[in-house]
């Protein structure tokens, strides 16, 4: 009796000391266990970075950082950094998660981002805790709420992220990532509030996601290729954009974007692509099938004159849209003018392809209509029709 009670007391000693740092892999990394409070109120920053610096040393096969439920962490802008020595690391987030609330308290700090991962290869962050930026009073600057730069081989789901700063989520850099089951949302006023923005990044898939914010739910940008959004529910927003691309007379390289069994909601535009006048490069083989619209402005646009000043030069070079399809896109739009191809002269678009596309007026005393200004390619069973495209 004498021995079992010294062997309990001996693990209740081992746990109070950290017992899972000491054993790397047998439990998971709780930020309690770092120092951390979660009360809302004191700043957690440090202790999410020892629990971080703890897990991403673990050579075990899953080591977890483990943020538990029913608590509020405050964080400063936080990075955790790699490379790690597990390539299936977890970051299980359960409890919510703040930013602080305005530009005043990040004095001295980076405020490009709020939570910067990088140069982590195989991890996964999920779980049902909140993500809030906190972000109305930085619309105004800005700052992404969770970057993930330089990264490979990992998931994203589960979480709900709300009033980010700017972006919501910031891909840049990365390669081979899924993002699913995601919740983003802020008010339809903020500006620049992105869902998720990507960047120079390859083989990203978004699957069953819910984002409404005040900009684009999806941004795609320069230098991405292999990106695949499914089963999106999209708005209030901007809709899906691919760009802008080209700004400044940069050269863009978009390929290969496929959207598909997507459902926008009350966007300010549907499905998008565009490009500022004096850009290079090219955007192609880009495919946005069975999508379903409801009172959307703008359902289908291609604007190879993209400019949201007062004044834009005139230039004649442009970015090339080309292998570009649409087939079974249906639903309503709040403006006549449902389909948009504003190409240029010069460059225009080529391989444009509308398929069983039928968009009505969300008001039913109207109809719909297109313009077409020097896009090529073809139009088959279409309301409305597009008279460019033969």
């Amino acid at each position: 009796m004498q021995e079992l009670f010294f062997i309990i007391s001996l693990l209740m000693c081992m746990a109070t000391l950290g017992w899972s740092r000491s054993y790397p892999g047998t439990m998971p990394y709780n930020v309690m266990n770092f120092g951390a409070v979660g009360n809302g109120v004191t700043d957690d920053s440090q202790a999410f970075i020892k629990a971080w610096n703890a897990v991403c040393g673990d050579t075990s096969n899953n080591p977890t950082l483990q943020v538990p439920q029913g608590k509020t962490f405050l964080l400063q802008p936080t990075s955790f950094q790699g490379p790690c020595k597990s390539s299936n690391l977890q970051v299980q987030i359960e409890g919510n998660l703040i930013a602080p609330e305005g530009p005043s308290s990040w004095k001295g700090k980076d405020r490009r981002s709020w939570l910067y991962f990088a140069n982590v290869n195989g991890f996964t962050v999920n779980g049902n805790g909140e993500i809030d930026g906190q972000g109305s009073q930085w619309w105004k600057l800005c700052s992404d709420a969770l970057v993930f730069e330089k990264c490979t081989s990992f998931q994203v789901s589960g979480l709900k992220h709300i009033n980010s700063q700017k972006n919501h989520i910031s891909l840049d850099n990365c390669q081979d990532a899924t993002l699913s089951n995601l919740h983003i949302s802020a008010p339809e006023s903020s500006p620049n509030t992105d869902g998720i923005d990507i960047s120079a990044s390859q083989n990203i898939h978004i699957l069953n996601s819910n984002i409404a914010t005040g900009d684009d739910c999806i941004a795609i940008n320069t230098g991405s290729s292999q990106i695949n959004v499914t089963g999106l529910t999209c708005g209030p927003g901007h809709g899906i954009s691919i760009g802008s691309l080209g700004k400044q007379g940069e050269a863009a390289a978009v390929e290969e974007v496929h959207v598909k069994n997507c459902t926008l909601n009350a966007t300010q535009n549907g499905l998008r692509i565009k490009t500022w006048q004096g850009g290079s490069g090219y955007a192609r083989k880009i495919t946005f099938n069975d999508i379903t619209l409801t009172d959307v402005d703008n359902p289908i646009i291609i604007d190879q004159f993209y400019c949201p000043h007062e004044q834009c030069s005139n230039e004649t070079n442009a970015v090339k849209i080309s292998d570009v399809s649409y087939t079974g896109i249906h639903g309503t739009s709040i403006t006549q003018d449902a389909i948009a191809l504003n190409c240029s002269r010069t460059v225009g678009c080529d391989n444009i392809v509308l398929e069983h596309i039928h968009i009505a007026s969300s008001n039913s005393k109207e109809g719909t209509y297109s313009t077409c200004i020097n896009a090529h390619g073809k139009c088959d069973d279409s309301v409305p029709s597009v008279g460019c495209l033969k």
